[in-house]
């Protein structure tokens, strides 16, 4: 008769033990979507590094994706971005064509 080896659990939804919330070259871009009520949602960028004009990249994206936006400062992330609405490929896809992050440095979670 075999063993049955006891599979360790595996927690998709939680955040990976070696993730750099501190934002820096090598840190990770986290962009992330909330479910508000109903059909709205909101986009939420995180880990940016801090030297970055964050008001002008927060307008450039208004502009582009015709969405309004706002900037959050949290004591344990730093600043974060809040975008209205799915702006989670448009972002992404930003950030790697003007040159503020790498794809390997971007991390899109949602549904």
């Amino acid at each position: 008769m075999t063993s049955i080896q006891n599979l360790a659990t595996f927690d998709p939804f939680a955040d990976q033990e070696g993730d750099d919330l501190g934002g820096g070259k090598g840190s990770k871009i986290h962009i992330r979507i909330q479910q508000r009520n109903g059909r709205k949602t909101i986009t939420t960028i995180q880990g940016l590094a801090p030297e970055l004009d964050f008001k002008k990249i927060l307008s450039a994206w208004k502009k582009e994706f015709c969405c309004n936006g706002t900037i959050v400062e949290d004591e344990e992330l730093g600043k974060v971005i809040q975008l209205s609405g799915d702006q989670r490929k448009s972002t992404s896809v930003f950030l790697i064509e003007e040159g503020i992050s790498s794809k390997a440095n971007i991390q899109v979670h949602g549904f």
